[in-house]
């Protein structure tokens, strides 16, 4: 799961990083208002976490135009400016929740969580497919009821691929989720065929049907 931290406040930008990391998130970071702007525009994130007050431009411009953009990344704004009103309009102009400062990390976290799970996966805790389930807040897999060793990537992939089940996932969009922005510069894909290879393998050992279909020279697609 891919987090964007837009907050000029180095330090507490990467106290924030630190601790998503460590519930298997991966963090990147803009600090102003054009890095965010380039940012957004450019990629997809499963949840933006923005300021209000950025070098260069205000927040809220940056809410407006994902919203023109018509994109679906989960936002929760995290503000020192604590007014009614900023609250009330970052809301209606759509964003998912918002989080004053001083806010404490573990806090962020559950919003984050029950963002990602409410966008994509129905507000449920658990994912059920025939033999597969995936326990959301373990990060666990069963297949038969026996557990699965799946590593971080592999995990993420997993769900990545139910949280877009019946859709075409490119070669270039999965790079980016288990690499974030510097996908780019890498001079291939290799390591996200390596990923889906050995996840697919793990999966098919324990008894799980073959789901995840290979659409020649577009991507993937997981078949639900």
């Amino acid at each position: 799961m891919k987090i964007l931290i837009i907050e000029d406040e180095h330090e507490l930008a990467k106290d924030i990083a630190e601790y998503l990391s460590g519930e298997s998130y991966l963090c990147e970071f803009a600090a102003t208002y054009s890095e965010a702007m380039e940012k957004t525009e450019s990629y997809q994130y499963d949840c933006i976490l923005l300021d209000l007050m950025l070098p260069g431009g205000s927040g809220l411009q940056i809410l407006e135009s994902l919203k023109k953009q018509n994109k679906q990344d989960g936002v929760i704004i995290i503000s020192a400016k604590n007014s009614i009103e900023d609250k009330v309009k970052g809301l209606q102009i759509g964003a998912d929740d918002y989080l004053a400062k001083p806010f404490h990390l573990s806090e962020l976290s559950a919003r984050v969580y029950s963002i990602i799970r409410r966008k994509q996966f129905g507000n449920t805790n658990t994912i059920e497919q025939n033999e597969l389930k995936i326990d959301l807040p373990a990060k666990s897999v069963t297949v038969n009821n026996e557990p699965v060793a799946l590593t971080k990537k592999e995990f993420d992939l997993l769900l990545l691929f139910i949280g877009n089940k019946n859709k075409v996932i490119s070669k270039s969009a999965l790079a980016e989720h288990l690499s974030g922005d510097i996908a780019d510069m890498l001079d291939n894909h290799d390591f996200v065929y390596a990923h889906i290879k050995n996840m697919k393998k793990k999966l098919t050992d324990a008894g799980c049907g073959n789901y995840l279909k290979t659409i020649y020279g577009t991507g993937y697609k997981w078949e639900a």
